[in-house]
C-alpha cells in the first residue's frame, strides 16, 4: 500500500469510506499499481473482496500482493476474496454447455447486448451470510479493468448500466465500495472508452487520475504540488510533510519553481479529483 495516499485520502484499514465508488484512470502510463493498492488496502481493512480481473491472473496479483502484505491465495481460501479470473473464463465459457449461466455469456452471443451474468456474479459473490451475522466489514467490487469489456465488444452503454446496477447493490443496499480502472484514451479518438470515462466521472465520489509527465521519465526532479494531489512511482512510496506530497529523491533539483514538478523517480504523475 501507499501509506501517505490513504493520509490525503483520510482513511486507513481501520476507518474506510463505505457507499462509495472510486474511478482509477490512467493515460499515458499503467495505472495498475492503484488496483494493486486498494486490492491490498481492502484486504488489510478485513472487507469481502470480489475482485473481477479481465488484465492478468491470479498468480500475478498473489505475488504483487505478498509483496504488499497480503495473500490473495489465503483470502480465497477464508472465503474474504472472490475472484474472477477473465482470462481463464474467456476460453471456458466457450467449452461450457450452451444455455449454461456463465459471467462472460456475451462472448458467446451473435450480438452483446448486456452484462447482466457478470452482474448476478457479482450479487451472489458479495450476498450477505445467510445467518445474517457480518464476518467481514463492508463488501468491495473491484474490476481491472472495464476498459477490456470494451475490446471484447461490449459497448459503453452497457458497460455503464452493469456499474449502475452494481452501485445500487454493492454501494446503497450493502453500504460498501466499488474500485474500477478505465484507460483514458482520448488521443487514439475512442468514442466508446470517451463515453464510459466520462459517464463513470458523472457517477463517481472520486477520481485518481494517474498520468504520463509530459517530459517523460525524470531520474532526479525536484518540486513542490498542492495537497490535492499525489505523485505516485510504482515502486516508491510518497512522503507527507506539512500539507504537501511529494517523491523523496537522492538528489535535490530545482526545475524553474514550476508548482506541478514532481520530486520522483517515476514518470507517473497521481492527481486526485
Amino acid at each position: 500500500m501507499f501509506p501517505e495516499l490513504n493520509n490525503l485520502l483520510n482513511i486507513t484499514p481501520d476507518r474506510v469510506d463505505q457507499g462509495k465508488l472510486t474511478l482509477l484512470c490512467d493515460a499515458k502510463t499503467d495505472g495498475s499499481f492503484l488496483v494493486h493498492h486498494f486490492l491490498s488496502f481492502y484486504l488489510k481493512a478485513n472487507c469481502k473482496v470480489c475482485f473481477v480481473a479481465l488484465i492478468q491472473s491470479f498468480s500475478h496479483y498473489n505475488i504483487v500482493g505478498q509483496k504488499l502484505g497480503v495473500s490473495l491465495t489465503t483470502a480465497r481460501e477464508r472465503g474474504q476474496l472472490v475472484f474472477f479470473e477473465g482470462l481463464k473464463s474467456s476460453v471456458d465459457v466457450f467449452f461450457r454447455v450452451k444455455g449454461e449461466p456463465h459471467p462472460l455469456q456475451f462472448l458467446r452471443e451473435a450480438s452483446a447486448g448486456n452484462l447482466r451474468p457478470l452482474y448476478e456474479f457479482v450479487q451472489e459473490a458479495l450476498r450477505p451470510e445467510d445467518n445474517g451475522e457480518a464476518a467481514w466489514r463492508c463488501p468491495v467490487l473491484l474490476v481491472d479493468d472495464l476498459s477490456v469489456l470494451l475490446s471484447l465488444g461490449m459497448g459503453a452503454v452497457a458497460v455503464l448500466d452493469f456499474i449502475h446496477y452494481c452501485r445500487a447493490t454493492v454501494c446503497w443496499k450493502l453500504q460498501g465500495n466499488i474500485v474500477a480502472l478505465v484507460h483514458d484514451s482520448r488521443d487514439t479518438e475512442d468514442e466508446e472508452n470517451d463515453i464510459l470515462l466520462n459517464g463513470l466521472s458523472h457517477q463517481s465520489h472520486l477520481i485518481l487520475r494517474a498520468e504520463g509527465l509530459a517530459t517523460g521519465f525524470c531520474k532526479d526532479v525536484h518540486g513542490q504540488i498542492p495537497s490535492t494531489s499525489c505523485t505516485a512511482g510504482r515502486s516508491r512510496h510518497c512522503g507527507h510533510e506539512s500539507g504537501k506530497t511529494y517523491l523523496p529523491s537522492r538528489r535535490r533539483r530545482s526545475r524553474g519553481g514550476d508548482r506541478q514538478s514532481t520530486e520522483s523517480r517515476s514518470d507517473v504523475q497521481l492527481r486526485v479529483l
